[in-house]
């Protein structure tokens, strides 16, 4: 009797654990990662757009870069769960790891979050939109249904995720947009230049809402606008807050409303909190872990 009983709460609590763990809080993600947006000038910046997200959702403005505070290495960490000692791409450019990934798959790259939802939902719809070609280099594009770069094209790159989100309807989707890092370059960081780029950045932000909603997906889809690194003067690369301190603005489905996130995070942990939101598992290689302070308990 005590042997089948005891059999019977382990089956009890393996299910409830198992549906713990899978049970997702949106059918869609889609991430708009807007290159060289340092969470400093969010307060300052004319964009009622993604202050009414924030309003709408929860932010940290201090989530920090890895090091150092430049592109593909913290785009590479924030798809790939991890640090560039592990994933491998250590520079701004970067192409090929200049350091040996610690594991790859496959297609020969380091377990990605589109690798985590190939591998448990193969049926879902996944992909990328990019500005800048050097996203092109991280991605595990054999995987991938969806693999466009427009390069230096934000307004095409906009109207290509619209186009994907209207008919396709992805499970995830990356979108990335190479400004204001273009404007911090030539006009400088905290700059009025800057801050009027950040008015079409506000712009992208309200199209894609609105693709969001003519979809009719808005109330199953979570919206996630991240960045890689801030800037200082017309540079990036090093160790101060406005280069290593970056926004996170989340709002869906079991998302928070108004909550400002106190807990310290660092940009890897966005392949996580994808796969939190989706219900499925993290890669056991990944080392950064989901920010479920974002979503209501």
């Amino acid at each position: 009797m005590k042997l089948k009983l005891s059999l019977f709460l382990f089956l009890i609590l393996s299910t409830l654990g198992s549906s713990a763990l899978g049970q997702k809080k949106a059918k869609h993600v889609i991430v708009l990662g807007f290159d060289g947006l340092g969470a400093y000038a969010i307060e300052k910046a004319d964009m009622p757009n993604l202050k009414h997200i924030m309003k709408d959702g929860s932010y940290s403005l201090h989530v920090r870069t890895v090091l150092p505070s430049s592109s593909a290495v913290n785009w590479a960490s924030m798809l790939m769960g991890t640090g560039p000692t592990m994933h491998g791409y250590t520079d701004w450019g970067s192409q090929t790891p200049e350091i040996p990934s610690a594991i790859t798959t496959s297609n020969d790259r380091f377990p990605s979050i589109f690798t985590a939802i190939k591998k448990q939902k193969p049926k879902a719809k996944i992909g990328s939109v990019y500005s800048w070609g050097g996203i092109g280099y991280l991605l595990e594009k054999p995987i991938l249904n969806y693999d466009f770069g427009m390069e230096g094209n934000e307004l095409e790159t906009q109207n290509k995720a619209i186009e994907l989100i209207k008919n396709e309807k992805p499970e995830f989707l990356f979108v990335h947009f190479d400004q204001p890092d273009g404007a911090g370059h030539n006009a400088g960081h905290d700059s009025p230049g800057y801050y009027e780029e950040l008015k079409n950045v506000d712009k992208r932000i309200g199209e894609i809402q609105n693709a969001i909603k003519e979809a009719g997906i808005e109330n199953e889809t979570l919206l996630m606008i991240v960045s890689d690194h801030g800037g200082i003067e017309k540079g990036h690369g090093g160790k101060s807050l406005m280069e290593i301190e970056v926004p996170w603005i989340l709002k869906g489905p079991g998302v928070a409303k108004g909550k400002a996130i106190t807990e310290p995070l660092i940009v890897y942990d966005l392949a996580p909190t994808v796969a939190f939101a989706l219900g499925i598992k993290p890669e056991e290689v990944w080392r950064g872990k989901a920010a479920k302070s974002f979503f209501n308990k």
